[in-house]
């Protein structure tokens, strides 16, 4: 086993042993940290013209969007629920943009997005994250 893969094999268990012993609040913290990771790697990939890099890394932002969209409960999150729903499908469609048109302003778009609901995820006050 090289250098590279051992590396790759002991992140791995340690991302399953943070997602095993988290919250459901640290939960959705760690899919928007993974999808505020996976559009910064594809940005640099578009930048070096590596395009299957990032294609693959926007395809799994959009992934990611998508399971913080259907984790949502919208009967009993109500209109910020229904908001936040409308907001995931919109970084979706301009995830797609992004890739199509090989735009790293919208990637940029995208991520800020990202950034201000996960500042409000973040700050949400504690008898509220079970």
């Amino acid at each position: 086993m090289n250098a590279v893969s051992a590396i790759k094999q002991y992140q791995q268990v340690s991302v399953n042993s943070s997602v095993m012993g988290a919250s459901p609040h640290r939960l959705v913290q760690m899919l928007m940290e993974g999808a505020l990771e996976r559009i910064a790697i594809a940005r640099e990939s578009m930048a070096r013209n590596e395009i299957a890099m990032k294609g693959q890394n926007i395809g799994h932002a959009i992934q990611i969007v998508g399971g913080l969209q259907s984790s949502l409960n919208i009967e009993a999150g109500g209109e910020v629920a229904e908001n936040l729903s409308n907001l995931y499908d919109y970084m979706v469609r301009r995830l797609l943009a992004a890739n199509n048109q090989n735009d790293e302003s919208i990637l940029d778009e995208v991520s800020g997005l990202m950034v201000e609901i996960k500042m409000g995820w973040d700050a949400m006050p504690d008898a509220y994250k079970h």
